[in-house]
């Protein structure tokens, strides 16, 4: 809600409400304990620091509710909920997301800038490595294009990489897309990606976040922002990731959360699909086409049954060994039983049409 919408809460307890979401060591189930003992954010503001700490709080919340600090955090957060198009959802108002209500630890406040009542749609978290290859780059665009067309909201975290993606070819498609931050809205990061948020939020898709609207880029915040990509959406796909990646975080959270996991796999020999494959092992879905995340998720959906997807057929010799698994084109010449002379010409010709790429030595298919 924007301020001019908060007619469920009264102002003083809307302040109360963001005072507590500023202290120290106050995360979401703790928030909760609070409005739950005293009726409301602002009986819990002014009730005595005793009475905090027979709630087990840490003294240090209890100190910093009063100070001036944290009540001009409050004033600054009611002065940006002033301007369009910038709103407040709290947890136990009707229009909190359904899906995100449903976890255990969902964020008592969310910051939204853009349309907030496209979280209520179905969602579809697209993750991935943030510095993905160029094949993974074109099947996270590919796939997103698929899913959006396909009536889905793309979320993800608006990182680098396959989440910028994801992002773009939803918007490129004229889908919606939800970006989740682990800063604050007003501590955009990354900055490269800030072109990025701003035209989400022209199109009417949104950006969010639970942290406060000054919050930096603190490491922990990350895996916390984690919970709310997966949190609101149907599932979790995994497009390319590392073994250590963060996206296997977010495909974990989601299992936890009874949501469905999806991984695309890979070449055996590239570091970014080990990621997918130990989903897979782990019981992810293993996805080639998007109807592999359809059927499983058509029983929430009104979405079109027959939908275009990433996977085009393929008839080029080299392409379907390349759609196989990444080779040197010398392997190639050996594979294909062509001469090395004849390799490299195709390969030029299927790069200069955009169908081929060649990193550190070796030939990706590119899917369009």
């Amino acid at each position: 809600m924007s301020l001019s919408a908060c007619t469920s809460v009264s102002p003083a307890e809307l302040e109360a409400r963001l005072r507590l979401h500023l202290l120290p060591e106050l995360g979401p189930a703790r928030f909760k304990k609070l409005l739950e003992a005293f009726g409301s954010a602002s009986k819990a503001i002014s009730a005595p620091a005793s009475a905090w700490r027979s709630l087990g709080l840490p003294l240090a919340c209890a100190q910093a509710r009063r100070c001036s600090e944290i009540r001009d955090g409050a004033s600054y957060a009611l002065a940006w909920l002033e301007r369009p198009g910038q709103h407040l959802l709290m947890w136990d108002q009707p229009d909190y997301p359904a899906l995100l209500a449903q976890i255990s630890d969902a964020p008592p406040l969310l910051f939204v800038a853009g349309d907030p009542g496209i979280l209520e749609k179905p969602q579809l978290a697209m993750v991935g490595s943030r510095r993905a290859s160029r094949p993974g780059m074109d099947t996270a665009t590919a796939f997103s294009r698929s899913l959006a067309g396909a009536g889905f909201v793309i979320t993800s975290g608006l990182a680098l990489g396959i989440d910028a993606a994801a992002h773009q070819a939803a918007l490129d498609v004229g889908g919606q897309t939800v970006g989740v931050l682990g800063t604050g809205l007003e501590n955009f990061y990354p900055q490269r990606n800030r072109r990025l948020a701003d035209a989400m939020i022209a199109s009417g898709s949104a950006v969010l976040s639970e942290f406060p609207l000054d919050a930096g880029p603190s490491p922990s915040n990350f895996p916390r922002r984690n919970r709310i990509i997966s949190g609101l959406s149907l599932g979790v796909l995994v497009v390319e990731a590392s073994v250590a990646s963060g996206s296997l975080i977010t495909a974990r959270l989601a299992a936890e959360q009874g949501r469905e996991v999806y991984a695309i796999p890979g070449s055996i020999h590239h570091p970014g699909a080990k990621g997918c494959h130990q989903l897979i092992r782990d019981g992810a879905v293993l996805v080639e086409t998007i109807e592999h995340i359809l059927e499983a998720l058509r029983g929430w959906q009104r979405l079109p049954l027959s939908t275009e997807t990433p996977q085009t057929t393929v008839t080029h010799p080299l392409l379907i060994l390349l759609h196989a698994a990444p080779h040197t084109s010398e392997a190639l010449s050996v594979t294909s039983g062509w001469a090395l002379s004849k390799v490299l010409a195709a390969l030029t010709e299927l790069e200069m049409d955009g169908r081929a790429v060649c990193e550190s030595g070796r030939w990706f298919a590119r899917v369009n």
